[in-house]
């Protein structure tokens, strides 16, 4: 049983926006998933468009009335999709398309009718990471990083029929991704706290400097950068026009030990109690939900409630059974609950078909994810 705190994530919403000053925040719908919290957070005062992560799902938001500004995070490859948004002007309106390589325009018009060129929104990923060197620190995404580099590239986009470049985006997932206050680990804390502040002090001279240069070719809709994690940090940067968020919405572990911002959870799963093994020891049907990523404990569920319960060394998650000990075994009987959090956010609605919406002590309402709709993006 999957369950969202309406009043955690409205809580964690306005704090989103408190912390961006005045930009947009773009919702991150790889972070949330669920439609109906989708547009919950597009109708608040703050939030503008989607920053989606494959084109079906663009496509399926659009014909679904969610949302008619849909930014493609990643680049796509799906000949099908990319088909049908040709031919759907209301899609090719409401969608932006991501790309940092020729290969990319080279495959979408190879998707066209022949003697074609409707036009198609662009965006260029440009990579944030930090440079040390030959070191390269962040997400391993675009090959763009140089003035050089994206003015040749965007060049080459206005100059293509058929195209029309609207945005940029530019992620820093080692500043918006990373947690720097982690109670167990002050030492590693605190040198990520410092490549954070060289990574964003480096990365806003690059900013005004690519953005300055792409002024004189191009007038651009939008700049999207930063994420959850460092909302105030990328306000703060004069050339980003909107900031994309969405795990500071539902909170998973992975963001619980922030130093610049302390959100609500409001994502849980629940499954029951159907053993007891031994005298300290309960068995939970199922809940091994582990996080993508890099594999290690921090990608592991947290038992939640009751307080008290911790996963066993040997078993830890498991994908039929999850052994729990601890001193809050001792309230627990067959049949009982047990709540979890999922280490990252999103990735829970794909073990489930419902959601249920609380407030307080009341369900309010029970919707559907992305798999509930029978999707599978």
């Amino acid at each position: 049983m999957v369950v969202v705190d309406l009043d955690a994530f409205d809580a964690n919403a306005d704090d989103l926006v408190r912390r961006a000053g005045g930009t947009p925040i773009r919702v991150a719908s790889k972070s949330l998933r669920v439609p109906a919290l989708l547009t919950r957070a597009l109708a608040r005062d703050g939030f503008a468009g989607v920053l989606g992560y494959t084109l079906r799902e663009g496509l399926w938001l659009v014909e679904q009335g969610i949302s008619t500004d849909v930014v493609l995070a990643y680049p796509t490859v799906d000949r099908g999709g990319l088909r049908r948004l040709l031919a759907d002007e209301k899609a090719r309106a409401s969608i932006t398309l991501m790309v940092d390589n020729v290969a990319h325009l080279d495959l979408i018009d190879g998707c066209r009718e022949p003697g074609t060129s409707v036009p198609v929104r662009v965006a260029l990923d440009i990579d944030a990471g930090l440079r040390l060197g030959r070191s390269h620190v962040g997400p391993k995404r675009s090959p763009l990083h140089d003035s050089a580099d994206v003015l040749g590239f965007a060049r080459a986009v206005i100059a293509r029929p058929g195209f029309e470049l609207v945005g940029v985006m530019t992620y820093e997932g080692q500043v918006a991704g990373v947690q720097d206050a982690v109670p167990t680990q002050r030492a590693k804390s605190l040198v990520v706290r410092r490549l954070k502040s060289a990574s964003m002090a480096q990365l806003a001279e690059r900013r005004s400097q690519i953005a300055s240069a792409l002024a004189e070719l191009v007038e651009l809709e939008f700049w999207n950068g930063g994420g959850s994690g460092s909302v105030e940090a990328t306000a703060a940067d004069r050339a980003v026009t909107e900031i994309a968020a969405g795990s500071g919405l539902l909170v998973p572990t992975l963001f619980d030990h922030y130093q610049s911002f302390r959100p609500r959870p409001a994502a849980f799963y629940g499954v029951p109690v159907v053993r007891k093994p031994s005298e300290g020891i309960v068995t939970a049907a199922g809940g091994g939900f582990i996080a993508s990523g890099p594999a290690g404990k921090d990608r592991a569920p947290l038992p939640w409630a009751p307080a008290g319960l911790h996963l066993t060394g040997l078993e830890g998650a498991g994908e039929v059974q999850s052994p729990l000990t601890g001193p809050g075994v001792a309230a627990l009987e067959i049949g009982d609950w047990v709540w979890f959090r999922h280490a990252k956010s999103g990735e829970l609605a794909e073990h489930t078909n419902l959601v249920h919406l609380v407030s307080g002590d009341s369900v309010v309402e029970t919707v559907r994810s992305y798999r509930g709709f029978g999707c599978s993006w």
